[in-house]
């Protein structure tokens, strides 16, 4: 803590006295425990970050994506931003495997590297684990006049 003062002779020079707080425990705070970071929290990060790139229609094989549309529709529900993604964590680094539905027309190849990169960052900058690997399948390509896989309701 720093206090400003002038001296006692009138100068108006400041005069700076610096006092140590005292730490009571030993050592940085931010040391002190252990924190962990469950495959959940890094799925959640993993998959947000995929979708955002141009050019993923969706996440999750076909099979993943009928059941998690149909778990959409379920009152009270949510979609699973895990979906298409397992993550495998340790003390210090992470792996990650995606699944994704590219857009038709789009590169495949440029498409797995933008989301490798896009997932990468924000896994590391949100959790401070370091991404050792992130492997991409391409299970489906999204044709322009392919209906969704979502099913019809019951209920109109």
């Amino acid at each position: 803590m720093t206090d400003m003062t002038t001296t006692p002779e009138g100068g108006g020079e400041p005069h700076t006295s610096t006092r140590k707080a005292v730490r009571r425990g030993g050592g940085d705070p931010s040391t002190r425990g252990r924190t962990t970071i469950a495959d959940g929290v890094v799925e959640k990060i993993a998959g947000l970050a995929a979708r955002d790139v141009i050019g993923v229609h969706a996440m999750g094989g076909g099979f993943a994506r009928t059941l998690g549309a149909v778990r959409d529709r379920v009152p009270g529900g949510s979609k699973s931003v895990t979906r298409g993604v397992k993550a495998e964590v340790g003390e210090v680094q992470t792996a990650l495997d995606l699944e994704i539905v590219v857009d038709y027309g789009v590169t495949i190849g440029d498409v797995a590297g933008a989301v490798r990169e896009n997932v990468i960052a924000a896994v590391e900058r949100m959790t401070g684990l370091e991404v050792v690997e992130v492997n991409i399948a391409v299970s489906d390509v999204k044709l322009p006049d392919e209906e969704e896989d979502e099913p019809e309701p019951r209920i109109q």
